[in-house]
């Protein structure tokens, strides 16, 4: 009798290695066990992680972490988990937090969706923050885009009632696609203009990625979703 195999899960990333910087790995070694989420099956305690009880931001893919350290900086007030799968990027945002002393701000060095499932409690998170992901332009790769229906009920269960979800590409197709898959969800409410999008709000800082696309004459496509009450 022919045993059916195991369907693997779609990934929604590629895990780059990359080049690390000196200055990178010596971040990645000695600051890791101070400011690093190690990988684990049991729930996190945010309160217990960050010693209080203040809102709590997930950003999935911050890239080299600049704009999340600056906003980490701006908004003391808030507690940031920062994911990424990029190692090079993890050191850089590592060196960050030395380098400004950010103390509410951590970084894991992981897939996000899993650590949402398995390690984040729900209701626990204030803000999800997704900028600029991997928009898989191909049409045979839409499948493998972070944002799906199935992702936006994880999602949902995860932000607080009256929560955010805050993501911008530059991708207007995956624009569209993202405001057609929260506008779905009975558990979100758009924020956006009639349109259905927003202006960059001030807390999210414009990376240099953003600023090279707009001198090109690329745009940029922000939406916000309050999960509903």
């Amino acid at each position: 009798m022919q045993t059916e195999k195991p369907r693997r899960e779609i990934k929604s990333f590629v895990r780059r290695e990359g080049r690390l910087t000196p200055g990178q790995q010596k971040a990645l070694d000695s600051l890791w066990p101070q400011w690093g989420i190690g990988e684990a099956d049991a729930p996190l305690n945010l309160n217990t992680l960050f010693g209080r009880d203040n809102p709590k931001v997930l950003e999935i893919g911050f890239g080299n972490g600049a704009s999340l350290a600056e906003m980490a900086a701006n908004q003391p007030e808030l507690d940031f988990i920062g994911v990424e799968v990029h190692r090079p990027g993890v050191g850089q945002l590592l060196k960050a937090i030395d380098d400004r002393q950010l103390s509410n701000l951590r970084v894991a060095e992981t897939d996000a969706v899993v650590l949402l499932k398995k390690r984040i409690a729900d209701g626990d998170l204030h803000r999800v923050q997704l900028y600029f992901p991997d928009p898989w332009h191909k049409k045979r790769h839409h499948k493998r885009r972070i944002i799906q229906p199935a992702f936006v009920a994880v999602l949902a269960a995860k932000i607080e009632s009256g929560g955010t979800l805050h993501m911008a590409t530059d991708w207007q197709d995956y624009a569209e696609q993202m405001r057609q898959d929260l506008a779905a969800s009975n558990d979100f409410k758009n924020l956006g203009n009639s349109d259905g999008f927003i202006a960059r709000p001030d807390y999210r800082p414009l990376t240099k990625f953003e600023q090279r696309g707009h001198r090109l004459g690329h745009g940029v496509w922000d939406l916000l979703f309050e999960r509903r009450k």
